[in-house]
């Protein structure tokens, strides 16, 4: 697909960029690249091949899943300016 230079300035306006007049042909052959690119990677042939989360087949390494200090709620919504049944109340921000 090739982009033509009105078709620059309208994605240009569409995302609110200003762009220079004299830059608009490099971007037009610039994107007209990448979305030939994009073309060719879509004519490949993916049918066989597994989806996967990441190129290296890595794992994260976790530490465990456990409780490691004691509730303190209490003890921190006593020192809080507006707590109503175990919550934190706080003023009224949006409209």
């Amino acid at each position: 697909m090739t982009l033509k230079r009105e078709d620059v300035k309208n994605i240009a306006h569409l995302a609110r960029l200003n762009i220079d007049e004299g830059a608009v042909d490099r971007y037009a052959a610039d994107l007209s690249r990448i979305l030939e690119l994009v073309d060719q990677m879509n004519q490949v042939n993916t049918d066989d091949v597994m989806p996967m989360a990441h190129p290296m087949d890595a794992s994260q390494r976790l530490r465990a899943d456990e409780v490691s200090e004691s509730n303190q709620r209490d003890k921190f919504q006593a020192i809080a300016p507006d707590v109503e049944i175990g919550l934190y109340r706080v003023p009224k921000v949006i409209e």
